[in-house]
């Protein structure tokens, strides 16, 4: 099976770090592919902005569900979403591996999800 995990912790050393570890090293020994994106280490930008596209926002005022449209269908999404959506498509399975900060996941993950899961590519596809 080929297994995408998603970190998102900014220590190594962290309980999360190690949990990430122990996760890759015993999905690997059970015969499993496995890639990681750590978000941290990759400096992942998270805002969802009009610097998404190649082309920048399609008017003077950004539409992210309307640019992110226009970007995934014309090919022009930034490089780092574009590899991002090659490591689903390649993905069985997913592994959010994350601390809850106030509740929720930390910001770094939910740009993940804001970015990755683009218009065309995750949404407004039925």
């Amino acid at each position: 099976m080929n297994i995408l995990i998603v970190h998102a912790h900014p220590e190594p050393l962290s309980l999360n770090g190690a949990l990430k570890d122990f996760a890759v090293r015993h999905l690997k020994a059970a015969g499993h592919a496995v890639q990681v994106s750590d978000l941290y280490a990759m400096q992942w930008k998270a805002a969802l902005d009009a610097g998404d596209s190649l082309d920048g926002a399609a008017d003077e005022r950004y539409d992210a569900a309307r640019d992110s449209r226009r970007a995934y269908d014309g090919g022009r999404q930034s490089a780092d979403i574009v590899l991002e959506q090659e490591k689903l498509r390649w993905a069985d399975t997913v592994i959010l591996q994350f601390p809850l900060w106030w509740f929720s996941m930390p910001a770094i993950l939910k740009g993940w999800v804001d970015r990755v899961y683009a218009n065309g590519f995750a949404y407004g596809v039925g």
